[in-house]
C-alpha cells in the first residue's frame, strides 16, 4: 500500500522530470495472480484499495528473475547486482532466506528479492541506484533531486 501511494507522490512531485513505471510480476509468493485486465481494479478495490489509481504507467505482468526474465530487468540486475541500501538492517547483500519463496530458476546472486525493489535510472538511461523493498519509495526523492540538480553523474 505504502509503495503505491508513494510512487504517486513522486510522480506528482517531479512531474515531467521523472518517469515512474510499474512492472507487476507474480514471482513473489504469487501475490499478483490476477489477470492483467484485473490489475487496475485490484489496485483500486483490494490493495491498496480505497479507489487508488496509479498516476504512472503500469506495464503488463513480466518475469523479473529466472530464465524468462524480461531483458530490461536482466540489464538492470546486471548493471546493479545488489541494492544500495541496507535492506532494512539486513545488509545490502541480503537475499531471500526461505527457499520455498523462490518461484524461478535458475537462481542468481543479482535476483530481485521481493516486490517493490526499485531502480533509479539517470537522464542518460544508466541505472544508478537499486533500492530494497525495505527502502521507503518516497526516500528515493533525495537521489532524484541530486540527479536533477547536478546532472546524470551526480550519484557516481
Amino acid at each position: 500500500v505504502r509503495d503505491f501511494e508513494q510512487m504517486n507522490s513522486l510522480a506528482e512531485r517531479f512531474g515531467s522530470d521523472l518517469a515512474v513505471i510499474g512492472f507487476p510480476t507474480n514471482q513473489f509468493g504469487h501475490q499478483t495472480n490476477e489477470k492483467e485486465f484485473e490489475i487496475l481494479n485490484t489496485l483500486a478495490h483490494v490493495r491498496p484499495g480505497g479507489g487508488y489509481k496509479p498516476n504512472f504507467p503500469m506495464m503488463g505482468k513480466i518475469d523479473v528473475n529466472g530464465e524468462n526474465a524480461h531483458p530490461l530487468f536482466q540489464y538492470l540486475r546486471d548493471t546493479l547486482p545488489t541494492v544500495s541500501d541496507d535492506c532494512g538492517g539486513q545488509g545490502s547483500d541480503f537475499i531471500i532466506s526461505t527457499a520455498s519463496k523462490v518461484l524461478w530458476a535458475p537462481l542468481s546472486r543479482s535476483d530481485i528479492g521481493w516486490n517493490f525493489e526499485k531502480f533509479l535510472v539517470n537522464q542518460d538511461g544508466k541505472p544508478v541506484r537499486r533500492y530494497s523493498p525495505k527502502f521507503e519509495t518516497i526516500n528515493v526523492a533525495e537521489d532524484i533531486e541530486a540527479l536533477l540538480k547536478n546532472g546524470p553523474n551526480a550519484l557516481d
